[in-house]
């Protein structure tokens, strides 16, 4: 007879990625162990393969609803209606909102897709490019000349996403900058720079 699911599952589940992403980013994901893991969620190592077969399960499992999550987030404010300078805020925005107390998911995001075997990074990866490709619709339209003669489109978006993805390095909240400034001074220095591309 199948084992049945604790009515907490789901919420033991969440924890222990939480507390999994916090371990993988600060020791990094080829030193990090299971029993670490264990212990910084407080479970027990048969716990913790109760919810993940493997360590490779887990990592993907963080990435996975990390992106699903940011995907989600991003959609709900994507109003292709909009003008495309607004519309490109309001991405901007949500993608800094999203990474806000997220640091551990994404470093392991970052990190942790290059250990992954090609099938399980190739699923994680078609998520990125939802994401990614919200972004370039904005920018294509911002300016058509980027996908004119010589294909730009595709290095000015990961240049966005680099001024994005690395903001865990540099930002604090005490700093002088608040997000909602960063999302502005990025959207401008974007936006400005998309349309003098020619």
């Amino acid at each position: 007879m199948a084992r049945t699911r604790a009515a907490d599952y789901d919420d033991k589940r969440q924890a222990i990625l939480d507390r999994s992403a916090s371990v993988f980013a600060e020791h990094g994901v080829d030193r990090a162990s299971m029993a670490q893991v264990a212990t910084h969620c407080g479970v027990s190592k048969a716990l913790l393969y109760h919810y993940y077969d493997s360590k490779e399960e887990l990592l993907v499992d963080i990435i996975r609803s990390h992106l699903e999550e940011l995907d989600a987030a991003i959609a709900a404010v994507d109003d292709p209606a909009l003008p495309p300078e607004r519309r490109l805020r309001l991405l901007i925005g949500q993608v800094l909102e999203s990474y806000r107390d997220a640091d551990h998911h994404h470093k392991v995001q970052i990190d942790g897709m290059k250990t992954l075997p090609a099938d399980k990074a190739e699923e994680l990866k078609a998520l990125e490019r939802s994401i990614v490709g919200r972004f370039s619709a904005v920018l294509r339209e911002l300016n058509p000349d980027l996908d004119a003669g010589r294909p730009l489109l595709k290095p000015v978006t990961m240049s966005l996403f680099g001024m994005l993805n690395w903001v865990f390095m540099w930002f604090r909240p005490e700093g002088g900058l608040t997000r909602e400034e960063y999302a502005d001074l990025a959207t401008t220095l974007i936006v400005e720079g998309v349309r003098a591309v020619k």
